[in-house]
């Protein structure tokens, strides 16, 4: 009999991957993880295809750690029942968040005007995923990656400081790491640090 297939192994694309990516900067820049651990978990966090394999990286680190990744469940102590004629605490239902393409499904209703478009996506929303809009360009990050992404411009441009830093200290991981990256923002876009999709 197969085992029952659960969230773990369900596949992730490159926007986790690049989620993943930024936290293992932050745990570089406070120290710790040396330089051969933090770049084996970037290099398996690129090449990574389920949560599981995201979630590893984390599991022996404290916070932060990518959004996506929900924090371990903790069992709770049984709560025993309310004394006689004590009033029933009113329950909410609870409504797991979203997943898939209707995840950035554009601003909440209502909200479209009043500001809310100007502050959370200055450039409005991908007109097929709902994805607010950067108002950095995919083509400027993907070159400026490509040509001095050795002192980690592309990604100070993006706004993710602590990659920039990293490929600044490495070298953009004598070359390959920038060059890597250069072509993935090309090709995928990307997203800026406030999780914003690159506009083309």
């Amino acid at each position: 009999m197969s085992e029952a297939f659960g969230p773990e192994q369900q596949r992730i694309g490159n926007q986790q991957r690049e989620e993943a990516i930024t936290a293992l900067n932050d745990h570089f820049a406070m120290a710790r993880l040396d330089i051969s651990e933090y770049q084996d978990r970037v290099n398996r966090a690129s090449g990574a295809q389920s949560y599981q394999e995201l979630a590893e990286l984390f599991r022996d680190l404290p916070q932060p750690h990518p959004p996506f990744l929900a924090p371990p469940s903790v069992p709770f102590a049984a709560v025993p029942p309310p004394p006689p004629g004590f009033p029933p605490q009113p329950t909410q239902p609870y409504y797991p968040p979203p997943t898939g393409p209707q995840q950035y499904a554009g601003p909440p209703p209502g909200m479209a005007t009043g500001g809310y478009a100007h502050v959370s996506a200055p450039y409005g929303y991908d007109p097929i995923t709902g994805v607010p809009l950067s108002d950095k360009s995919k083509i400027a990050a993907g070159v400026l990656q490509l040509f001095l992404g050795n002192l980690g411009i592309g990604r100070f441009y993006t706004g993710h400081t602590g990659m920039a830093v990293a490929q600044l200290l490495t070298c953009g991981g004598c070359g390959i790491w920038s060059l890597i990256d250069g072509i993935i923002i090309l090709v995928s876009g990307g997203t800026d640090a406030q999780g914003r999709k690159l506009r083309d």
